[in-house]
């Protein structure tokens, strides 16, 4: 926990100073139950009204100089907390886009989005009232303590055993319910993955008439979450009857005692309220810092949550230049694949094995498989989102491990299965290909893409407003786009992993024809369900259960391929069904 310290750097002086004013304000304050003595002892004793008007008006001045202090102290500590968290969130940030593939299926977008927002905000108010209380409040009560002293050694007896049991009931209740807000942030988790599963797919919900059974599902999560913290919170609640029910306590043995020495003449009864005045003080000091531990606990637990994820080292790391030398006789192969293999995180069974391939530039590689076959999974090797398990993956006759991130993802590009565009317009999306890309070279992935038509009948062209996801463009307008956006990149390789989903047989064709007619030597890996749009690719390669089963041609695969055949009589009519079929009579 102390390398989180590291972000305070740059707010030193916030966090000297905040404390420092804090412990400033709580010395004027012990000033006043003296001062009030001074009133009752000889002020209002002897009846002389100047004296008490003076004293008041000290009073006066001592809240004044106390609330100039406190607002200078909730000044600095609130800076110190906000740049704390700020600079927090963006390491956090900066870290989880550090992340591979693999960590990130791992620790889960939910739990990630919730320490990003919930847990750095707890983070951030507990820091904030560690900088206003934790000098102040132990700095009063152990200044209280010895003004009690000073006032009436015997009645400040009560005080030295009324302090150690408040902090035993205090420091209990946060041992106790310190774990217990780990677990409720983990909890949190779950509803905020439940959620977010549910406002992602609420069309699948509402076609298959499942709002009940969904409302019930979050319901019962929600229930789960609710009972932890009505649990913690009860407990917490302790905290406040047990510290009055102690302080009244104590009060009382004051009040008994101080009239014992009152009436033996040992002690004024200005010096009682000082006394009672000096035991509040305690109370409401340790009702703070009662609070200040139940927020510390809250924030130390999200805070070691926070820290779990920076401590989330990526699974694969990338060199700084292209290291080791080409293999000379494979410099010509764009993709090598050999025996690679695939086994996911947390996986009991490998979803790649043994896949041996090579890929000229220039050619086309079409993949199909079934549900599940590992077609994503292949593709995913080339671009390095995940690392071959088994075997290697080679690129232009050098490891993918040996090529630069940049570099590497700027001669691969990758158009996923779920198209996803960003809140900003048409143009800011594609630049993300190449941010110096002209609008001619904007305007020519379009075309390739088969986006022109529809870009040009907006009524901004390229400025287009996206919104967030891109949910303002239907599904076959959004792949278009990610297509143009990987376009505008001129990889060497491109990789369109079902990316053409949502367009019709025509659209799709025309693409296709586009890309291939696209100057240069450039590598496409075409992953499709459909044999249509692969049968013109150079060569197939056919997926069962993570094995290749099939690599050749169209009409090779139909010859000698089970699998192939199966895909494509399921998506085709068999010969001796057409001829059944004939014409209608």
């Amino acid at each position: 926990m102390k390398r989180m310290l590291v972000y305070l750097n740059g707010y030193q002086k916030e966090s000297v100073i905040a404390p420092l004013f804090k412990m400033l304000e709580a010395c004027f304050d012990l000033l006043v139950p003296l001062v009030m003595a001074n009133i009752v002892n000889v002020g209002i004793a002897a009846g002389d009204a100047r004296y008490i008007l003076t004293r008041c008006a000290l009073l006066l001045l001592l809240a004044m100089v106390g609330l100039g202090c406190s607002v200078t102290a909730q000044y600095f500590s609130a800076k110190a907390a906000v740049g704390y968290a700020t600079a927090l969130r963006h390491a956090l940030f900066a870290h989880i886009q550090s992340l591979g593939f693999s960590e990130m299926d791992t620790i889960g977008t939910s739990t990630l989005i919730t320490r990003m927002t919930s847990d750095i905000n707890l983070v951030q108010g507990g820091l904030n009232m560690f900088l206003r209380l934790f000098l102040r409040s132990p700095f009063v009560v152990v200044g209280a303590m010895v003004c009690a002293f000073a006032v009436n050694a015997r009645a400040a007896m009560i005080f030295v055993v009324t302090i150690p049991a408040l902090s035993v009931v205090v420091f209990s209740i946060m041992a106790v319910t310190s774990p217990l807000y780990r677990k409720v942030q983990g909890r949190l988790d779950r509803v905020l993955g439940l959620t977010r599963e549910n406002l992602t797919g609420v069309r699948v919900v509402r076609a298959f008439g499942k709002e009940a059974s969904e409302t019930r599902r979050f319901e019962q999560t929600n229930d789960q979450l609710t009972g932890l913290q009505l649990k913690v919170g009860h407990l917490s609640a302790l905290t406040n009857p047990l510290t009055y029910v102690l302080i009244n306590l104590a009060i009382v043995a004051l009040l008994y005692t101080g009239a014992i020495e009152i009436d033996a003449g040992g002690m004024a009864q200005g010096d009682l309220i000082a006394l009672v005045n000096y035991m509040n003080q305690i109370l409401v000091e340790l009702v703070k810092l009662a609070n200040l531990i139940v927020q510390i606990s809250k924030a130390w637990a999200s805070a070691g949550r926070v820290q779990a994820v920076l401590d989330t080292r990526p699974g694969m790391a990338f060199p700084a230049v292209v290291t080791g030398q080409a293999d000379s006789r494979r410099a010509q192969e764009a993709v090598r694949f050999d025996h690679a293999g695939l086994t996911y995180a947390g996986a009991g069974a490998p979803s790649l094995t043994g896949i041996t391939f090579t890929a000229r530039p220039g050619e086309t590689i079409g993949i199909i498989g079934g549900t599940g076959a590992g077609k994503s999974s292949l593709v995913s090797l080339i671009p390095r989102f995940y690392d071959a398990t088994e075997g290697s993956v080679e690129l232009f006759g050098r490891p993918a491990s040996a090529w630069p991130r940049e570099l590497l993802r700027g001669r691969v590009a990758t158009v996923m299965q779920k198209a996803q565009l960003f809140t900003g317009t048409i143009r800011s999306n594609l630049l993300w290909g190449n941010r110096a890309a002209t609008d001619a070279e904007l305007w020519a992935a379009l075309e390739t893409a088969q986006a022109a038509d529809f870009v040009r009948a907006k009524p901004l062209g390229l400025d287009e407003p996206v919104e967030q996801g891109g949910r303002n463009f239907s599904g076959g307008q959004r792949q278009r786009l990610t297509i143009a956006r990987a376009l505008v990149a001129k990889p060497d390789i491109l990789i369109l992993d079902d990316s053409a989903s949502a367009l019709d047989f025509a659209t799709d064709a025309a693409l296709r024809k586009a890309i291939a007619a696209l100057p240069g030597s450039m590598t496409v890996f075409i992953v499709s369900q459909r044999a249509a749009s692969l049968q013109h690719a150079d060569r197939i390669i056919v997926l069962d259960d993570g094995h290749m089963v099939g690599c050749g041609s169209h009409q090779e695969l139909l010859a000698r391929c089970p699998v192939y055949q199966e895909i494509y009589e399921s998506q085709f009519k068999k010969p001796s069904e057409l001829v059944k079929g004939g014409a209608p009579a």
